[in-house]
């Protein structure tokens, strides 16, 4: 169904002559005119009578207006939703439950009047990511690019905050008691982080933590999800892993897991922001402000070789 010629059909009803509909709309009454024919020979129906003062709808016509209308709203809202500039600020995390997600719902929770579309692209290339950007199929994406000769000329990346690690333990293993841990008290234990993609900013993050401080980071086997993780975690006397401290994870009480900060030094992920240069979505700055806002790490933190010359 032509949905132009609907169009055509709910402004004539609404106005009673097709020459209004047309200077509404923006085109010759003839136009319209072939529309409304169009459809009614669709419909195999007579939507209008003509009459002296303009058009009357008929039964058929009076049964069709409210259809027609909600097709209309249908489009106009399907229109909105995917146009830039007009449609909510779509930006793109890595998960729902990441600190990411996290700081943007606490965001919009000081902020409700602004249309925020959170969403997920789940893939592991950060190129994939950009191209997305670039194509504004959204407007920002919580991706790292550790080398920025890679992005085009009409993309460029920001720093938006950093993540503090934690280490997640069940109560049976032997550093669940502690309040705080620094980084040469992980030495020896396996810390499993299933999934670890390849040529990934996470990957190449793991890779200098576990070089730095000697590590025993263990990416054997697929991320069966968080369940399975934390699963894993409350049953273990010797498998621990690392989390953010914004990450937000739900577990049974009786799983009794222990999130224990690191320090001296801290160890930060560092979450850029990649966007278009251009034109970027009105709503944005305000958000990116928001993340200068958060509050500051120690002074003694450690962050991979990429971020050392990145504004914190």
């Amino acid at each position: 169904m032509d949905t132009e010629a609907v169009r055509s059909f709910v402004r004539a009803a609404e106005l009673g002559q097709l020459q209004h509909a047309a200077n509404e709309l923006g085109v010759t009454q003839q136009a319209v005119s072939k529309r409304i024919a169009a459809l009614e020979r669709e419909l195999e129906v007579r939507l209008f009578t003509r009459t002296a003062r303009g058009v009357e709808l008929t039964l058929d016509g009076q049964a069709f207006l409210p259809h027609a209308r909600d097709i209309v709203t249908g489009v106009e809202r399907a229109i909105t939703a995917v146009r830039p500039g007009s449609r909510a600020l779509r930006i793109d995390v890595l998960g729902l439950r990441s600190a990411q997600a996290v700081i943007l719902h606490d965001y919009w929770r000081s902020h409700p009047e602004i249309n925020l579309d959170v969403v997920t692209l789940r893939v592991n290339d950060p190129r994939v990511a950009v191209a997305a950007v670039e194509a504004g199929e959204i407007d920002a994406t919580f991706r790292t690019v550790t080398d920025p000769t890679m992005l085009p000329r009409d993309v460029r990346t920001i720093h938006a905050f950093d993540s503090p690690l934690e280490l997640l333990v069940g109560p049976r293993h032997p550093l669940a008691s502690s309040r705080t841990l620094t980084p040469p008290q992980l030495r020896r234990h396996r810390i499993w982080v299933p999934g670890i993609a390849p040529r990934t900013e996470w990957g190449e993050f793991y890779d200098q933590l576990a070089t730095e401080f000697d590590l025993r980071i263990d990416a054997t086997g697929p991320h069966f999800g968080d369940e399975v993780l934390l699963e894993t975690l409350a049953d273990s006397a010797d498998v621990a892993t690392l989390v953010g401290a914004r990450d937000r994870y739900i577990w049974p009480t009786n799983y009794d897991l222990r999130r224990i900060p690191i320090v001296n030094p801290t160890l930060a992920y560092p979450l850029s922001l990649i966007l278009r240069t251009a034109n970027p979505h009105p709503s944005l700055a305000a958000i990116i402000k928001h993340f200068g806002n958060l509050t500051p790490l120690p002074e003694t933190v450690w962050r991979p070789s990429w971020a050392t010359s990145a504004p914190h």
